[in-house]
C-alpha cells in the first residue's frame, strides 16, 4: 500500500523492495528531486538497506530482509526525502569532460537529425556541447549513462528499425536523453558521434566512467584525434 508525502509516493514493491516516486518520468522537476533524495536516502542509516537504484524519477531501494520493521524504514525514508525537500540542491558531482568526434564518419547520423530539426550539422554540435548533462541513472548495460539536459530543439525519436551493430562509444540521442553505448551492441539511438573512451572496463578500480549524479560535458574533437585518442586507449 503506497502513501504520498508532498506530492512523492512511497510504496513497497516486494517485501525486500520499496519505490519513492517523485512524478512522471518526464518531468523535469521530478528527475531534479532523484539525486538529492538518493544523497539524502544513502546518509540517512536507513534499516536494512542494501542499495539504492535511481531512475529517471524514482528510486528503487533493496533492504536485506523482507519489510525488517515497515514503520522505521518508513519514517526513515520520509524523513530523508522531506530534508532532500528543503535542501533540494543536489550534492556536488563529478565533471566529467568526455572527448566526441563528429566527423561524418564516427556520425552516421549527425546529418539526419540536422535535417529533421531544420538546422545544419553544426548547430547540432554546438547544441550538444553545450550542456552539462546529468547520468540520470545506468541502465540498459553496464556502463550506459542515461543524461538528462539535451536542449529541446535536438530532441529525437529512435530510429524506426534499430541498428544490428553499434560501434562502441557512439554517442546517441533518443527523445530527449542523449548517451553513449560502452560496447558494440544492437541499438536504435540516433548516432551524432562517437567517443574514443572505454566507458566500461571490469579491471579498473570504478569499472564504469559515469556514475548516477555524475555530470558530463561533450568536447569536440577532430578524427585525427579520435584515432590517436582510440591508439592510446587501446594500449
Amino acid at each position: 500500500m503506497g502513501e504520498t508525502d508532498y506530492a512523492v509516493e512511497i510504496s513497497w514493491a516486494s517485501e525486500r523492495h520499496l519505490r519513492v516516486c517523485f512524478g512522471a518520468a518526464d518531468d523535469a522537476r521530478a528527475r531534479s528531486r532523484v539525486h538529492p533524495a538518493l544523497a539524502a536516502i544513502r546518509e540517512a542509516r536507513v534499516p536494512g538497506l542494501a542499495d539504492v537504484i535511481p531512475a529517471y524519477s524514482t528510486l528503487l531501494l533493496e533492504f536485506t530482509a523482507a519489510r525488517l520493521n515497515e514503520e522505521r524504514v518508513l519514517a526513515s525514508v520520509r524523513r530523508a526525502v522531506a530534508e532532500a525537500r528543503d535542501s533540494p540542491a543536489a550534492p556536488e558531482a563529478v565533471i566529467i569532460n568526455i572527448p566526441v568526434c563528429y566527423d561524418p564518419s564516427c556520425a552516421p547520423d549527425l546529418a539526419a537529425v540536422a535535417k529533421m530539426h531544420g538546422i545544419d550539422a553544426e548547430t547540432v554540435i554546438r547544441l550538444h556541447t553545450e550542456p552539462t548533462y546529468r547520468v540520470q541513472f545506468i541502465g540498459f548495460m553496464p556502463g550506459f549513462g542515461y543524461l538528462t539536459g539535451l536542449p529541446p530543439l535536438l530532441a529525437t525519436p529512435r530510429l524506426e528499425t534499430p541498428r544490428v551493430r553499434v560501434p562502441a562509444g557512439s554517442v546517441g540521442i533518443a527523445g530527449d536523453q542523449t548517451g553513449i553505448y560502452p560496447r558494440e551492441s544492437p541499438g536504435g539511438w540516433r548516432l551524432v558521434g562517437r567517443t574514443p573512451l572505454v566507458l566500461f572496463d571490469a579491471r579498473r578500480p570504478r569499472a564504469s566512467l559515469l556514475a548516477a549524479g555524475d555530470r558530463v560535458r561533450f568536447v569536440p574533437i577532430s578524427l585525427a584525434e579520435f584515432e590517436g585518442h582510440a591508439r592510446h586507449e587501446s594500449t
